[in-house]
């Protein structure tokens, strides 16, 4: 239902926005569009599966930040991008394990962890460049196929965002190990009693949301030509809102990707109606804040009349 509530939605602001601005339907926008929300949406993914096992990061922008700043580093000190795309997601699924560890291991809460988690990344982004961009220009021309080719008339980004959301529906849907996602957000102790291992799934859920964001983080470089040690502030708030909107609860055990894509999609369709009536950047902030406190009011709601 609540999928079918987001798909009208969208739909109704589509038609609206036809009528209000004659530059809404046109190919560059809903281009323009879709990239603004494809990259954001592989961190979606991961936000959503770890809401749905009970969990939260707040980190998210940070570490994909840090992503773009150890690859951007290590290709300006004479790595090739690959293998220093391939250690930057490495060294983010080490930052995603460790607060894993502090949340399974020490029995700290996920939100000051990742907060922990968050202040400390942006400021190694801030220390590794000196608050400076790096500027990558001489990124060979494969490398940057990934952020900015296209597959006909399709963006490369738009394909692997799609691949991700694929996979990772089909295993969230149909695989033993992600169904045991919803069992642990649903009532930890007693998915624990029935012979779930809670504390791994919990571990496992927090490391691949961070793996993600050091995907998305490699994929911004690319795009962009560039790692910005500043990238990200507030993509929490983005990521977030638009799990909670599709479906995802913040008590966790509810949620589906195609839920979360969906909460996407509706956030980056408001922010580009926003910016083509010409709307102050200040109030389109507001909105989006206002959108997420209606979202979350409307969960705790459903969750207090299913308890």
């Amino acid at each position: 239902m609540r999928e079918t509530g987001l798909i009208l939605i969208i739909a109704v602001l589509f038609i609206v926005m036809s009528f209000a601005s004659p530059y809404f339907l046109t190919w560059d926008n809903m281009r323009a569009m879709a990239m603004a929300f494809a990259v954001e949406g592989i961190v979606v993914v991961g936000m959503t599966i770890l809401l749905i096992s009970g969990g939260i990061d707040l980190s998210v922008g940070s570490v994909t930040a840090l992503a773009m700043v150890i690859a951007g580093w290590l290709f300006l000190n004479g790595l090739d991008p690959w293998t220093a795309s391939l250690i930057a997601i490495a060294a983010c699924t080490a930052i995603g394990a460790i607060m894993g560890f502090f949340v399974t291991r020490v029995g700290l809460h996920h939100f000051i962890v990742s907060l922990a988690v968050m202040v400390i990344a942006r400021g190694l982004c801030l220390l590794g460049t000196g608050g400076r961009p790096l500027g990558l220009y001489t990124l060979p021309l494969e490398f940057k196929f990934i952020g900015q080719g296209s597959i006909g008339p399709i963006p490369v980004v738009i394909v692997i965002f799609v691949l991700f959301v694929v996979v990772f529906d089909f295993m969230l849907r149909r695989t033993t190990i992600f169904r045991k996602v919803f069992y642990t957000g649903s009532n930890e102790k007693a998915a624990a009693y029935s012979g779930i291992r809670t504390s791994k799934v919990i571990f496992l859920t927090t490391t691949l949301c961070a793996a993600l964001s050091g995907v998305a983080g490699i994929i911004y470089m690319a795009r962009f030509g560039s790692a910005q040690p500043t990238f990200g502030v507030g993509m929490e708030l983005n990521v977030i809102a638009a799990a909670v909107i599709g479906g995802a609860s913040l008590k966790g055990g509810s949620g589906t990707i195609l839920g979360a894509i969906l909460g996407t999609i509706l956030l980056s369709v408001v922010s580009s109606s926003l910016a083509l009536l010409d709307v102050s950047i200040y109030w389109q902030d507001i909105i989006r804040g206002s959108i997420l406190l209606t979202a979350v009011t409307i969960d705790h709601y459903l969750n207090k009349r299913r308890g």
